[in-house]
């Protein structure tokens, strides 16, 4: 699809993945920006979601500032792989969900509203599959800023400064469920939301930036769909870092131009001793590949064992579950 893109459509993807106006009518600002009109923006943005290559035009959000989440796996026996991602998809909490190249083959983000609810998921999934569950709690984020350029790997933004969670109020939920659903694609899209849950725009807008500014939401933009734009090829990759070098590997792998994600998270004695996880995106295996190269010299990893989890398959990619399963 990437090669069908007009300029336009090339500098909506690439410009506006961050930094969406944070003003009554974005899009004629965006519109301003590129020298159009404010509907030809519009107009663009719908047909790109309706081609796939846009999720939304909403935000992101860092993990465990608004609800709770985990990465988890069940290592599935082949003949019950569409069987067990059927049960593990249907779960309304679960937002990805992925087949991967390892004897833990099925990976998935389950979310919730909060820790007890996710518990309950987690337990619901572990008992419909009948199959032992890698729970493996966030630690700590190095990168969690995922963007994807037009032009070849971009380096990521340091998320490493901690989320002020203190600002957040209950009133916060629906402004955040819409964000991750998507705003209307209207002129006046905070507007609309505000009217949705019988607030005015500018209250909407004030705490739309004060979430941003306390970095609960990690980018506010267009949401793209990576593989539709030529990004097919991505690694999950593991490395088994000392908890004393971790910080150190953390920091020097999410500089690294490719990295798209960073972060450590918790270790199961015996079965999982990976503490640092990266994904690694790219336009084909080969590029993906060259990207681990370059991670495996960096002198911060130097002589770390370390495992490779290609995705073969997406069997769910949706907005998180923040407000419980009556919202999913």
């Amino acid at each position: 699809m990437i090669d069908r893109l007009s300029s336009l459509d090339r500098a909506l993807l690439e410009d506006f993945q961050r930094d969406l106006p944070l003003v009554a009518a974005p899009f004629a600002a965006m519109a301003g920006r590129l020298g159009v009109d404010e509907e030809t923006v519009l107009d663009r943005l719908r047909a790109l979601k309706a081609a796939g290559a846009v999720s939304r035009v909403g935000a992101t959000f860092r993990p465990n500032t608004a609800g709770a989440s985990t990465l988890a796996a069940l290592a599935v026996p082949e003949p019950r792989i569409e069987e067990v991602a059927a049960i593990v998809g249907a779960e309304p909490g679960v937002n990805h969900s992925y087949l991967r190249e390892h004897a833990w083959n099925l990976w998935f983000v389950a979310t919730a509203r909060d820790a007890y609810d996710l518990a309950a998921s987690l337990h619901r999934i572990e008992q419909d599959t009948g199959l032992p569950l890698l729970d493996l709690r966030l630690v700590r984020a190095f990168n969690v800023d995922l963007g994807f350029s037009m032009r070849g790997p971009r380096k990521p933004l340091s998320t490493c400064c901690a989320a002020d969670v203190s600002v957040l109020c209950e009133e916060d939920r629906p402004i955040l469920a819409a964000l991750a659903d998507g705003l209307d694609l209207v002129p006046r899209p905070f507007a609309a939301l505000g009217k949705a849950l019988g607030r005015d725009e500018a209250s909407v807008l004030e705490r739309i930036a004060i979430l941003a500014g306390a970095r609960i939401l990690t980018r506010i933009g267009v949401i793209v769909r990576h593989r539709a734009l030529g990004w097919r090829a991505n690694a999950m990759v593991v490395w088994q870092v000392p908890e004393e070098r971790i910080e150190a590997a953390g920091t020097a792998l999410c500089s690294l131009a490719g990295v798209t994600l960073c972060y450590q998270r918790r270790t199961v004695p015996g079965i999982w001793p990976y503490a640092l996880f990266s994904m690694i995106h790219g336009r084909s295996r080969t590029e993906t590949l060259g990207v681990l190269a370059a991670a495996e010299d960096l002198p911060e990893l130097a002589g770390i064992r370390r495992q490779v989890l290609f995705s073969t398959r997406c069997y769910k990619q949706t907005a998180a579950l923040l407000q419980g399963e009556a919202a999913a």
